[in-house]
């Protein structure tokens, strides 16, 4: 990593630069359709008469088809190629949208929710791998850490301002009679329609603007790879556990996730305690976008934080992670809304400049044939860190409160800033 050229941008080849720009581009969009989409996902589950225990459910089966895909389409995604594996993803993604508007019972919102979890699993590592090879063949020796950033910023922006939108399209459109919506089920699915208009100019762009190396691909090619998956799995399980700086970062991711994740989760019933009950879903809706807004502008600093700790990655990740965890006790600590707004987004933000050296380790560590499997790996690992964190720290919270479930949780983030100082030591960065 430390033999890496940090390069200004500008200086960079055009070819390079321009495969930033449309890498960003394409983020931006791709997590705008999302951010449009699950502002509005719990509002129209409720609009559509479905209890708690029914919109847990639903989830669950979005985590258990992502959980049981995620290895096999990662693999599938070195073999056959990124973008194609993308473009199904997508495929995926909008008949999700569709069955969803469509649908007001429980088992047709399942088959939605399923989608959603296939496409999830088919995007993982696909063209994150394709940005990071492009760059290397593009921009030869240089740090790409502050390239990654770039994009992160850009995936969180389009999230933020999602949301925002999201949020603020069904009070546009809602007409004299909010019972009777101008699409779907509830007035909120003119943010899904939205959302699926997004996805169809996602689609577009992804076939014209994303360019990857041709591959031969026919009903042999493809059946050939598909057989080979369980072999492409196993060989990079096998890497990430024989790779001890790989196996210590996935441990610190999944540690990570275990932390923050019922933060995440868990944040809107803190601040719906402070608030009245009229102004509670304005706020959160806003915070909500205040939250990956604020993980964008840290993933913007990234570059600079990494710059004063030399660009080792390692050492910046256990700062961070640090920071991470004295921000968390913190926001555990708050009572009063403006204090818990204030450490919230100083913890969003704390929480984008972990991104970009996690994921410029992992790339300095992976080769080209097995990326897209060892990203895959990475976020099986991290659902799994975010489910454990649920259910350890969810009943921990029951027990004592959510405070004490997030200052439990902090325990994990100590452990993993440990595990990164150890990283830092064996990679020397």
């Amino acid at each position: 990593m430390l033999s890496d050229t940090e390069i200004p941008f500008s200086k960079l080849p055009s070819t390079a630069r321009k495969h930033v720009y449309v890498f960003q581009g394409h983020q931006f969009l791709d997590r705008f359709a999302m951010g449009v989409m699950v502002a509005v996902t719990a509002l129209a589950l409720q609009g559509r008469g479905l209890g708690v225990g029914e919109i847990g459910a639903l989830f669950a089966v979005y985590a258990a088809v992502t959980l049981t895909t995620e290895l096999p389409f990662g693999g599938l995604a070195d073999g056959v190629g990124r973008k194609p594996i993308f473009l199904i993803a997508t495929v995926a993604t909008v008949m999700a949208s569709i069955v969803f508007i469509l649908s007001d019972a429980f088992w047709p919102l399942a088959a939605s929710f399923g989608l959603v979890g296939l496409g999830r699993a088919l995007r993982s590592g696909t063209l994150d791998a394709w940005y990071v090879e492009e760059l290397r063949a593009r921009a030869p020796g240089v740090d790409i850490q502050p390239l990654l950033a770039r994009a992160q910023t850009a995936n969180f922006a389009g999230l933020g301002f999602g949301a925002i939108v999201g949020g603020f399209l069904p009070g546009l459109f809602a007409g004299n009679d909010p019972s009777d919506p101008i699409i779907g089920q509830t007035v909120f699915d003119v943010s899904y329609a939205a959302g699926l208009g997004l996805t169809f100019v996602v689609l577009t762009y992804t076939i014209f603007l994303i360019r990857e190396p041709s591959r031969a691909l026919n009903g042999a090619v493809v059946l050939r790879e598909i057989r080979s998956v369980p072999g492409t799995i196993r060989g990079g399980a096998q890497f990430a556990v024989s790779n001890r700086a790989l196996l210590l970062l996935l441990a610190i991711l999944a540690l990570m996730l275990f932390a923050t994740n019922p933060v995440e989760v868990l944040w809107p019933t803190v601040v719906q305690t402070m608030l009245d009950p009229d102004r509670a879903a304005a706020v959160v809706g806003i915070l909500t976008a205040g939250y990956f807004l604020a993980i964008a502008v840290g993933a913007s600093l990234a570059g600079h934080v990494s710059r004063l700790f030399r660009r080792r990655h390692a050492l910046t990740l256990a700062a961070v992670l640090g920071a991470l965890f004295l921000c968390q006790i913190a926001l555990a600590l708050q009572g009063a809304l403006i204090g818990f707004i204030g450490a919230f987004l100083l913890f969003s933000v704390v929480l984008g400049l972990s991104e970009s050296p996690a994921a410029a380790i992992l790339h300095a560590h992976v080769p080209d044939n097995r990326r897209s499997t060892i990203l895959s790996v990475q976020s099986l690992l991290k659902q799994l860190g975010a489910m454990l964190g649920l259910l350890v720290l969810g009943w921990i919270g029951d027990a004592g409160g959510v405070s004490a479930a997030w200052i439990a949780g902090g325990v994990g983030l100590g452990v993993a800033s440990v595990l990164a100082k150890l990283l830092a030591r064996q990679t020397s960065g």
